[in-house]
């Protein structure tokens, strides 16, 4: 799913245009027993609920894809009679109906789950009457080829509330507060099937992640048989290393500098583009010689590659390069420059010193206050 396609089901969960139809829970404690299950006609809820709620489904559809949103793909044995693919399709096709199966799903994440405290299993099942879109992008309400047919799982920690003291205004006084447990904010989601190309693909999921540093396998590959990718870091630390061992001692400022500077003109040219920039093992490997990468030095990235990152996984351009900085560290100075002007630092070798050269242009400040460079300074041209 792209960002234009989770922003359209996102748009659902409000209560003008909702199309959730039933809603399921189950609240299980510490101890793994289930305290509590229900099971809900959406719409008929109080209002204050539903907007509550919708809160919890939105979130669950937010963040960056490639970070907290991750688009997943069933691998063929799943696909199969007796796997992932058709448990959760079985769950969908019964919206949310039947006894049996959900009391089976909820212990598939109980027992795959590990969460150290009190936590309620959130289920929905929508139905969203896909509009047709116009050449120019207009929704044509009352003009449909297709239902989108989806359920969306929400795993959400609950916690006792902070004890305090609270004013209570129907006695006019400071008292005691009433500790509640509190349902937050998703930590794991998932939603079943994707929609791709503004339809239903059952060979794919959206899983989103509150962690973006690390992803929950239980969830990823024991309940949905899907190949967990790296998280963000790690892709970035992988690619790190890529070009280090690549490299070699053909590693210097000038030749990693300019592969950011190309990437990050690669993630410019992509700002308009739905769908992130991804790129591929020979997408990576034309980026280094592009840059300067000696032809012997890679030689050896084809192995770096499958090992660091995978034969055929790819890399999100956004999670390996930082647009917002270009960063220089030593042990015991860092320099941010603003990645536009990254061409201005360079390296030179002053009295047998490597040393780092940036040109002092424009105002400058030193702990807050402005300085003037001594004039002394400045070469005559």
């Amino acid at each position: 799913m792209n960002k234009r396609e989770i922003s359209e089901i996102k748009k659902t969960f409000t209560k003008e245009r909702c199309c959730i139809n039933r809603l399921t829970g189950c609240y299980v404690d510490a101890e793994k027993n289930k305290v509590l299950q229900f099971r809900e006609s959406f719409l008929a809820l109080p209002d204050e609920e539903i907007y509550k709620y919708l809160d919890i489904f939105r979130k669950a559809l937010s963040g960056t894809i490639g970070k907290n949103l991750l688009n997943m793909e069933f691998p063929l044995e799943q696909e199969a009679a007796d796997g992932t693919q058709a448990r959760l399709l079985e769950l969908r096709d019964s919206e949310l109906k039947d006894d049996v199966i959900l009391e089976r799903f909820y212990d598939q994440i109980i027992e795959s789950w590990y969460h150290p405290e009190n936590y309620l299993i959130l289920l929905i099942h929508g139905s969203y009457d896909i509009p047709v879109k116009t050449s120019d992008g207009m929704d044509l309400e009352d003009a449909s080829d297709y239902i989108y047919n989806f359920v969306l799982c929400c795993l959400c920690p609950v916690a006792l509330s902070k004890a305090g003291l609270c004013y209570n205004a129907e006695t006019n006084s400071i008292e005691d507060r009433i500790r509640d447990w509190l349902v937050d904010l998703p930590e794991q989601a998932f939603l079943f099937p994707a929609f791709n190309d503004r339809n239903t693909d059952i060979h794919s999921l959206l899983y989103y992640s509150k962690n973006t540093k690390e992803f929950c396998p239980e969830i990823t590959e024991q309940l949905l048989g899907c190949v967990q990718p790296l998280p963000a870091p790690q892709q970035k630390e992988s690619f790190q290393s890529i070009i280090e061992e690549t490299l070699g001692d053909a590693c210097d400022f000038d030749t990693v500098r300019n592969i950011h500077e190309t990437l990050n003109e690669m993630i410019e040219e992509n700002q308009d583009n739905p769908e992130p920039l991804e790129l591929d093992k020979a997408e990576v490997r034309r980026l280094l010689a592009q840059n300067g990468a000696p032809e012997a030095h890679l030689e050896r990235f084809e192995q770096q590659y499958d090992e660091e990152i995978g034969a055929k996984a790819t890399v999100m351009a956004d999670n390996i390069s930082d647009t917002r900085k270009f960063e220089v560290r030593t042990p015991d100075v860092t320099v941010k420059v603003n990645p536009a002007y990254a061409g201005m630092v360079n390296t030179r070798v002053i009295d047998g010193i490597p040393s780092l050269v940036i040109p002092l242009t424009g105002e400058i400040e030193v702990n807050g206050i402005h300085v003037r460079p001594q004039m002394s300074e400045i070469p005559e041209d």
